[in-house]
């Protein structure tokens, strides 16, 4: 059964990205539909996967990162408005069956992510 999880890491403070919400879309042509949202546990992973089963079907998607929010619950310093506020990751789903694991390396000024397993 596939499933889609992410990981955040907080690369500045090099800890887990604890407590960062996110937000799950999915995309077709021009129109945005939300699917919920998760936030992220002590070790920067969400509880459950964030779509599983059949909810989680071939596509495209965007988990939309509160980077922002979450950079200020940790105090990090910064200029307003962040230079990091929001991140939306869009991504494809070409087949529901495998396991999409999309990580977020994150820190005020820079973020990276990849296709993990």
């Amino acid at each position: 059964m596939g499933r889609l999880t992410t990981h955040v890491l907080d690369t500045a403070l090099g800890r887990p990205g604890n407590g960062l919400r996110i937000e799950i879309f999915r995309l077709e042509g021009d129109s945005r539909t939300r699917l919920g949202e998760v936030t992220t546990n002590d070790d920067g992973r969400c509880d459950a996967p964030i779509l599983e089963g059949a909810e989680f079907v071939a596509g495209e998607y965007e988990l939309l990162f509160h980077a922002g929010e979450y950079l200020d619950s940790q105090q990090v310093a910064g200029d307003k408005p962040r230079f990091l506020d929001r991140i939306p990751l869009r991504f494809g789903v070409a087949n529901a069956e495998e396991h999409y694991h999309v990580p977020l390396l994150l820190s005020p000024y820079s973020y990276s992510t990849y296709r993990g397993s």
